[in-house]
């Protein structure tokens, strides 16, 4: 499923026209995006949280050459599935 088939389904089930299911899907997806990007912690009860976990930085090998190459410390999105959403998978 990509974002035009959630798009789609989520104008189906609640009965919206697309168009305006599109901008909710795009509201909760900006929502999710910038409580990350301020550090924050999104948690769906039943469906799962979302949060930022940081890479500290390391050392790895440039595949191509095999020299060694410095990698940055970064943080990145960390998404963990809830109870429900562990047991609609099984």
């Amino acid at each position: 499923m990509n974002k035009t088939d959630l798009i789609e389904k989520v104008a189906k089930e609640a009965d919206l026209s697309k168009a305006a299911a599109g901008r909710a899907v795009n509201a909760v997806f900006d929502g999710i995006s910038g409580a990350l990007s301020k550090g924050e912690d999104v948690g769906i009860v039943g469906f799962g949280t979302f949060s930022v976990s940081e890479r500290p930085a390391r050392q790895g090998r440039n595949p191509q050459t095999g020299k060694p190459i410095q990698i940055k410390a970064t943080k990145v999105p960390k998404f963990k599935a809830g109870k429900n959403l562990k047991e609609s998978v099984k």
